[in-house]
């Protein structure tokens, strides 16, 4: 237990995850609430699958150059410029919504908006992190963030399900607009002399600084294979934003408090995945392949399910198994990675998680549309179970990145 919560010792750590409970559990009330009102509002799996492509096209434009930026500018600023910039996005989903004149369209220019501002603060997050704790902690902080993040995923759509039955999408759009002031204050707060120091180096361009990343990647193997298994899953696998809500809209003809207690089932499993990671202390090849495999055929069974209660035990293996995957992946590549490429090899692994989501959300849409939940779980475990196999013999013999122990100084 005191392993698995080592980087909350320091102070600015402390600071960014109080901040971000309170962030997280609005930006999943946010999530929950959007599916459902896009589907009152047009009575289609395939526009939920619209906001999803919506939301993640600017990562397919403009993700690649990321981490470039990142490596570019202070990371703690532009985490305060992107959080600030969210909270302007919430604020007009809930303005339209409560002024009762939301129109489908409006949802996608807002989803895009808010997606054009994650690709920024996706990367600068993770660089933040490596600030605020070290190369040593990095794995474990990168598995309490996870850990975070799925346990906003338990209240959050919790808390949506019940202001959305009681008052509708808007006030679930408002808190979540008001929750940001949370992370903001904590980034404020930070000491900065508290941050680890990293290497200095000569600030990259955009497009040199881009090729350079990509070349780094290209000649590591072991780095492909994680990042090429991380386009797949990502791709077939990981489209819960549009595979939940019609799940529990059309395929098992429940109302919204079931789709919240789904969402809230799934954040739970991902809890304990990501719990798992942290306590390990390290990456390790063989839990993330291990997750792989978990959260890929558990979907598979997940597809011909028609009740609620299997529904829910299955979704609790495959957030499970997910973040048992994806935490150790996260740590995998940013400890390969030398200090000035880090923004850029992590703006290249969540341009991989992120960067066709939303030719994935217009697939599956259309996926749920033609062949219901049941086709769209189908391809997602065949494809994901082929791929994990494909990696595991790809990765066979390799060692998985050590744990570093070696104590580091702070900056001055």
């Amino acid at each position: 237990m005191k392993r698995t919560f080592d980087s909350m010792r320091y102070h600015n750590y402390r600071l960014f995850f109080g901040g971000q409970i309170v962030s997280q559990t609005g930006s999943w009330m946010q999530r929950i609430a959007m599916g459902w009102f896009v589907l009152q509002l047009t009575h289609s799996a395939f526009a939920v699958g619209i906001v999803a492509m919506a939301s993640f096209l600017p990562f397919t434009l403009f993700g690649l150059f990321a981490g470039v930026i990142t490596d570019r500018v202070d990371a703690r600023k532009l985490v305060i410029g992107t959080q600030a910039a969210q909270a302007v996005g919430a604020a007009a989903l809930a303005w339209i919504a409560l002024g009762g004149f939301a129109q489908p369209w409006m949802i996608y220019v807002i989803g895009f908006g808010t997606g054009l501002v994650l690709v920024l603060d996706v990367p600068s997050r993770q660089q933040l992190t490596y600030r605020m704790v070290g190369r040593e902690q990095l794995p474990n902080a990168i598995a309490l963030n996870s850990s975070l993040f799925n346990a906003s995923r338990i209240f959050g759509p919790s808390l949506a399900g019940v202001v959305y039955g009681f008052t509708g999408a808007g006030v679930c759009f408002l808190i979540n607009a008001i929750s940001y002031f949370a992370v903001l204050i904590s980034l404020f707060l930070m000491r900065q002399r508290e941050f680890f120091p990293i290497e200095r180096f000569e600030r990259p361009e955009i497009l040199r600084g881009t090729r350079e990343g990509m070349a780094y990647v290209l000649k590591d193997r072991r780095m492909l294979v994680l990042l090429s298994l991380t386009v797949v899953l990502s791709t077939f696998a990981f489209n819960f934003n549009v595979t939940l809500p019609v799940l529990a809209y059309e395929t098992l003809k429940q109302p919204v408090w079931v789709y919240s207690l789904l969402s809230s089932v799934f954040g739970a499993g991902a809890l304990v995945g990501a719990l798992t990671a942290a306590s390990l202390g390290r990456a390790s090849t063989k839990v993330l392949l291990a997750g792989a495999t978990l959260f890929t055929f558990a979907e598979l069974l997940l597809a011909p399910v028609r009740t609620p209660w299997l529904a829910g035990v299955l979704l609790f293996v495959v957030g499970a198994g997910f973040t048992a995957w994806s935490a150790n992946s996260n740590a995998s590549i940013q400890l390969a990675a030398p200090d000035h490429l880090r923004g850029r090899i992590i703006g290249i692994y969540f341009y991989a998680f992120n960067g066709t989501a939303s030719i994935a959300g217009f697939f599956v849409g259309w996926l749920c549309a033609h062949g219901g939940t049941e086709l769209a779980f189908v391809v997602a475990g065949i494809v994901g179970l082929g791929a994990t196999f494909v990696s595991a013999t790809r990765l066979r013999g390799r060692t998985p990145v050590p744990r570093l122990r070696v104590p580091l100084r702070r900056a001055a």
